[in-house]
């Protein structure tokens, strides 16, 4: 019998791995032919493990949210593009200084579309992560996004971005090659071009480093990922002096999907399957397809100026009604 492969359990997910993990052990016992039959065994702690379950993720704290967010197994940008992204050629370089890989953009075909897609990606293992920098991008990958941008609306393509960084590399070489104005550069371009943008938050949206590609018409939100200001480490780092007081800043920053759409700041939550996007893969990436169709829709036959004027509106009016 084919084995399942090792999950990775966060702190809070204790229980539930431990339930897990006898069910596991017991359909090892179930293979062996001279095993009783422990059918219904399996079958009570399959329904009290799917329980736990439920009712873990039906109450997470913010923190925990943070943590699911950041979890190792969930899909990345390069998983959704796979996914949902048909004949996707990527496009590297900024025409002025290099390739980087912490954003991964090109072309493609999204549900019978042509579409740019531009995305922060994480990585998958050790080698993958050094080499996207973690999702962290360098002032070259916002001048990339840019571009790509400027190119779909020279080509009249939507375009679809997919949020997932701790934020833009503050390293010194960053800042020496003008990070800051890179970033806003690349806001800028957001607001101006005349094709939709929809931007999901699949996982972390950091900062300004996030929302240099998340300046959208329309802002989707993966229901346990995270949109902040600061990482709630160096939030707490700034207002306590002490970055061990990350769960209190979690908690008074507003950093939830759930809060963020009270708020105004995104447009919709994406539900994600019970245990996080990593457990069902198949069902997140139909219900993210289908939540940026039904967004792009919103735009059809809409005219250039009505689409800037629509996204420009959006942001005027975050906290009018507060």
């Amino acid at each position: 019998m084919e084995r399942s492969p090792i999950r990775t359990y966060l702190d809070f997910e204790k229980p539930i791995a431990e339930l897990e993990s006898k069910v596991a052990e017991l359909r090892a016992l179930e293979d062996d032919e001279r095993a009783v039959s422990i059918v219904d065994e399996i079958k009570k702690l399959e329904q009290k493990a799917r329980a736990a379950l439920v009712d873990t993720y039906s109450k997470l704290t913010p923190w925990q949210k943070t943590q699911v967010a950041r979890h190792p197994e969930r899909p990345h940008c390069l998983d959704f593009v796979k996914s949902l992204i048909e004949d996707f050629t990527p496009l590297a370089g900024d025409r002025y200084f290099a390739e980087d890989e912490a954003i991964v953009g090109g072309v493609g075909r999204f549900r019978g579309r042509s579409v740019v897609l531009i995305g922060h990606e994480k990585g998958s293992d050790t080698e993958s992560r050094i080499r996207h920098n973690f999702g962290m991008a360098r002032p070259e990958g916002y001048r990339k996004a840019v571009r790509l941008m400027e190119m779909a609306e020279r080509f009249n393509m939507p375009v679809i971005t997919l949020v997932d960084t701790a934020g833009a590399y503050p390293g010194v070489g960053a800042e020496e090659r003008g990070q800051a104005e890179a970033i806003a550069r690349s806001t800028d371009c957001c607001l101006a071009i005349g094709v939709p943008l929809i931007s999901v938050v699949i996982g972390e949206g950091g900062s300004g480093g996030a929302i240099a590609i998340a300046t959208a018409n329309r802002i989707l939100m993966l229901e346990h990922a995270i949109y902040t200001v600061a990482s709630p480490e160096a939030a707490a780092s700034i207002l306590w002096r002490d970055s061990a007081k990350a769960i209190d800043a979690a908690t008074n920053m507003k950093i939830t999907a759930q809060d963020l759409d009270q708020l105004g700041v995104i447009d919709a939550i994406i539900t994600e399957p019970i245990g996080g996007a990593h457990r069902d893969r198949a069902a997140i990436m139909k219900a993210t397809g289908d939540a940026i169709e039904r967004s792009l829709s919103e735009f059809e036959g809409k005219s250039p100026a009505e689409i800037r004027r629509q996204r420009h509106a959006r942001f005027m009016e975050i906290g009018q009604s507060l």
